[in-house]
């Protein structure tokens, strides 16, 4: 009689490595067929060079890069424009300011050689008074008068008050004045301040009557211990351009 043969046992030792060097195994082999399958599928997929598919993914990868060209293209030519208008705007205020200087400038030598004339070491010292007074016509029928100022006596002093004038003329045949008030077409109109060193320029507009011709003018300055009155020609002020 023979002995019966041992059950097989119920665990069965394995390495450690091993197990796990099997489990890599397998997963670089999934990989290896991913990869594969998809290579082959692409040269499966992959028309054959020259054939009209090929062309048309040629032209078509062509038209991209073409319109990737244009759009980088195109804003390059914004910005470009918009640096030109910005140097155009720049410099046109900066030829603006540039006239403005110039005719500040040119006021400003104007008014030097007009003060010069009085403060000048060389020139005559004289009281306060009216040097001239002249007029221009104005679009709405109103007259713009300036009446120019001087003293050069004490060049230490302020000289302070308030200027009117009237004007004297014909009207329907007859010798006429029309007074300060008239003028402005207010019975309580103020006189025009007068404060100056050595010269000051006033300005203003009046209104004449209907029908008058003027012929002269009455210059009155009142107040800081002045009280005088000169009288001049109607003149009329000598606009740009005029011979």
């Amino acid at each position: 009689m023979s002995t019966p043969a041992p059950p097989p046992p119920r665990f069965e030792i394995v390495p450690r490595g091993t197990r796990r060097l099997a489990w890599w195994l397998a997963l670089a082999l999934f990989a290896a067929g991913l990869l594969l399958g998809g290579g082959v599928a692409w040269w499966w997929r992959a028309p054959p060079a020259g054939s009209p598919e090929a062309r048309l993914a040629e032209a078509e990868r062509a038209l991209a890069a073409a319109r990737a060209q244009v759009d980088e293209l195109e804003q390059r030519v914004t910005t470009l424009t918009r640096s030109d208008q910005i140097s155009r705007e720049a410099n046109q205020d900066m030829q603006e300011t540039l006239a403005q200087k110039e005719d500040e400038i040119a006021s400003l030598r104007a008014d030097l050689a007009f003060y010069e004339r009085f403060v000048g070491s060389e020139g005559e010292r004289r009281p306060l008074g009216v040097h001239s007074v002249e007029f221009a016509p104005e679009a709405g029928g109103s007259w713009r008068y300036e009446v120019v100022l001087t003293q050069s006596l004490n060049r230490g002093a302020i000289s302070r008050g308030q200027m009117r004038f009237s004007v004297e003329g014909v009207r329907d045949g007859r010798l006429t004045t029309v007074n300060w008030d008239e003028l402005h077409q207010n019975p309580d109109a103020p006189g025009q301040d007068y404060a100056f060193r050595y010269f000051q320029r006033l300005g203003g507009s009046v209104i004449l009557p209907a029908g008058f011709t003027p012929q002269r003018v009455t210059v009155t300055l009142r107040g800081g211990g002045a009280n005088l009155a000169q009288t001049f020609a109607w003149t009329l002020k000598d606009t740009p351009g005029e011979p």
